[in-house]
């Protein structure tokens, strides 16, 4: 049997992949568990001559791992969607841990739980998301606190433009220019050449609204004419890089559920939901709101 990260491999006659590595899903979380205990189950028995009642004694390893690190906890799948083996690793700051790993008894010697680990390696969140990440030819970010005085007038005038497009009369240029000026964090600009066609608010622990030893990302918006996956991946991985080089280990992303496209590129690259909220709005559904904007804002 062959398995690959989160795609299907081949057998040696290029039939249907019997095996493959993909991470775990909200959904496998108690499949996962049954896995886990059945497999160790398997093992004491065999080296205890009994089974234990409770393998781990009632301890429950896997909800808990799983919010914490969904990025590096993965699936062993047979063909039909059967789950055969999992591995769970997580990350303490520079520290990665790996386990528990288990694969079902009849599927064992077989290089599964090698793939397994080898899943779990690139444990630096950057790479996998790196991995993932869309080409993006000819785009570029640039911080609006390193432009001129001159050219922050212009760039203030294509953010008006992007959210005007998005919501008439809506105008977040007083968040920018507070944030800017009270030194809150940055203004992420994205370029495709010239133009600016999208931007992230961005908030770093202090007097912002950021979290503590978290990067907030206040207002994020892609042009609608540019509604492009990549290009929201692009802005995501900068604040990304944002909140590395500052050493934090937190990015908080408000996301509107209605928006439909943002949200799954959120979880794309491995953001969970941390709370929820119910946003309120009097009167019909406005026609603005289009479940594929690249919109992230919070109304708090």
């Amino acid at each position: 049997m062959r398995a690959t990260v989160d795609r299907p491999g081949l057998d040696n006659q290029g039939r249907t992949p019997l095996i493959k590595i993909r991470r775990v899903r909200k959904g496998d979380l108690s499949k996962v568990r049954d896995v886990l205990e059945q497999a160790f189950g398997d093992f004491f028995e065999r080296q205890m001559g009994t089974r234990p009642r409770q393998v781990f004694n009632g301890a429950q390893y896997v909800h808990h791992r799983w919010l914490m690190e969904p990025w590096g906890c993965f699936v062993a799948e047979e063909g039909d969607g059967k789950i055969v083996g999992a591995a769970l690793a997580v990350m303490w700051g520079t520290l990665g841990l790996v386990g528990p790993v288990a694969v079902l008894t009849n599927y064992q010697n077989q290089d599964i739980g090698q793939q397994l680990l080898t899943a779990c390696k690139p444990m630096d969140r950057r790479e996998i998301v790196q991995a993932t990440r869309p080409a993006k030819p000819g785009l570029g970010v640039r911080r609006y606190s390193s432009l001129e005085e001159a050219k922050k007038k212009a760039a203030m005038q294509r953010v008006r433009r992007i959210t005007n497009a998005l919501y008439r009369g809506m105008d977040v240029g007083k968040e920018v220019e507070i944030v800017d000026g009270l030194a809150l964090g940055d203004t992420l600009l994205l370029e495709k050449g010239r133009d600016v066609i999208g931007f992230a608010i961005v908030h770093m622990p202090g007097v912002s609204e950021a979290p503590h030893g978290s990067v907030y990302i206040k207002f994020l918006a892609i042009e609608p004419h540019h509604r492009k996956p990549e290009h929201l991946h692009a802005l995501l991985g900068a604040v990304e890089e944002m909140a590395h080089a500052a050493q934090l280990q937190r990015v908080v992303a408000p996301v509107y559920t209605y928006y439909w496209a943002a949200y799954q590129s959120l979880l794309e690259r491995g953001y969970h939901p941390d709370f929820t909220m119910v946003r309120m709005k009097r009167g019909k559904q406005d026609d603005d709101e289009r479940p594929d904007d690249l919109v992230l804002d919070d109304w708090r």
